[in-house]
């Protein structure tokens, strides 16, 4: 569990310098303007985020798991 922790702050402390470094070097291109200006981009991101939050999940749940078995033998 406490690596698991670990690597999620590490990630989570990364994000703005990727969004950063992201937004410094964009070129624009017609099929970035096309998501923006439609508004999919938001759904893009939205469905990145849920399938991030679930693997998240999962592994936390799977952990917990796992822990309770060892705990038992």
């Amino acid at each position: 569990m406490q690596k698991i922790k670990i690597v999620f702050l590490l990630s989570v402390c990364q994000l703005p310098g990727l969004f950063l470094k992201a937004q410094e070097g964009t070129s624009k291109t017609a099929f970035g303007e096309t998501m923006r200006s439609s508004g999919r981009i938001y759904v893009v991101v939205a469905v990145m985020l849920t399938i991030l939050t679930g693997l998240i999940l999962y592994l936390v749940r799977l952990e917990k798991k796992i822990n309770k078995i060892e705990k038992e033998h």
